[in-house]
């Protein structure tokens, strides 16, 4: 039950850090400089963690490993957060966190193309994933595209944070397309991070120290792209209380422990497995929006949640009935290797008899 508590654990936090981003989005920051702020700060949490904790047990940095954990940090922390923010300036907040449910299933895929996952469409569990996946999709299609009769009364929807929305609209159907394409790239781009760290968790497998070097990385990496594509407004200096402690839990929870946990659910279950909770972030993140900002809650979004919770679960079921069966089909064929080693044996003794 570890692996299922941390994960639980980490989407409820990054509900919360997606809530206080869409607000100081909402503020004018940059996009760049919320990832610069927020690994420097993960970085400069997690450094003093991981030299006492993993000083003993830490490996020797290779130039592989290094190399591994700059492009995992490019992929998976710089270009997905760079991407997911502006998916979320150009959309909303329930809008992002719903796209975000096609990560376990483009984890999946990739995982089949790439041959790091296996489909036997002719046992049960390959079936029950394939159909888990099919479930997931359509929960989330149904998400965006049905919003269903408002569950809660009208005038609870009005509650704001420092005078302004959490969720709003996009302005034109042209930015809301933008939006909804950069999510996806987004999706692509995390979906590719939880593969490539079953391979940093085998090569380096201390979770405080990778996630320090990352987060290190993706603060140069942010930092660079901002000089680059904000050269017009390439300013370092954040203000406001809200918007630095916002920053600050974002950073050292959202980008710390959060990414911490992951890395270790990987190590302990796989890259499908930890990337199969990726939906309960959208059910965390409408809880917030219910009882803490007094959002609407739509009927779709209860059927579209509880469809992708579904889905989840028979993929995961699927993982679960096809490892046991690879199981028994390995200690048969050891049974049978065994008993077939014994045959040479006989025979020769009975020759020697004869």
């Amino acid at each position: 039950m570890k692996p299922v508590v941390v994960m639980l654990s980490v989407n409820l936090a990054l509900a919360g850090v997606n809530i206080l981003l869409k607000e100081i989005l909402n503020e004018g920051i940059s996009q760049l400089l919320i990832v610069v702020y927020r690994q420097t700060i993960s970085s400069l949490f997690l450094l003093p963690i991981a030299y006492f904790w993993e000083r003993k047990t830490r490996p020797q940095l290779t130039a592989y490993i290094l190399f591994l954990l700059f492009i995992s940090s490019l992929l998976g922390l710089t270009l997905t957060l760079y991407l997911f923010l502006i998916g979320l300036h150009y959309t909303s907040a329930t809008f992002s966190c719903a796209f975000l449910n096609l990560v376990p299933v483009n984890t999946f895929v990739l995982a089949v193309l790439l041959r790091m996952e296996k489909v036997d469409m002719k046992s049960k569990g390959g079936r029950a994933k394939v159909l888990g996946t099919l479930v997931c999709i359509s929960g989330n299609l149904l998400l965006i595209l049905y919003k269903g009769m408002p569950l809660t009364s009208p005038g609870s929807a009005t509650a704001k944070i420092n005078g302004a929305r959490v969720t709003v609209q996009a302005e034109t159907p042209g930015k809301w397309l933008i939006g909804s394409l950069v999510l996806t790239a987004g999706c692509f781009m995390w979906s590719s991070w939880f593969l490539m760290q079953s391979r940093v968790c085998k090569v380096y497998p201390c979770q405080y120290s990778s996630t320090c070097i990352m987060s290190f990385f993706s603060a140069i990496q942010s930092a660079v792209l901002h000089l680059i594509i904000d050269r017009k407004n390439s300013v370092f200096i954040v203000k406001g209380t809200f918007a630095i402690l916002s920053l600050v839990y974002a950073g050292s929870v959202g980008s710390g422990l959060c990414y911490v946990g992951m890395s270790w659910c990987v190590k302990q279950k796989g890259p499908v497995f930890t990337a199969a909770f990726t939906p309960f972030m959208e059910v965390f993140a409408a809880i917030f929006d219910f009882f803490i900002l007094h959002e609407q809650i739509h009927l779709g979004s209860v059927i579209g949640s509880v469809m992708i919770i579904s889905g989840m679960y028979i993929l995961l079921w699927g993982k679960d009935r096809e490892a046991k069966e690879c199981a028994v089909k390995q200690r048969v064929s050891v049974e049978e290797g065994y008993h077939n080693s014994n045959i040479p044996s006989t025979t020769t003794d009975a020759v020697e008899q004869i």
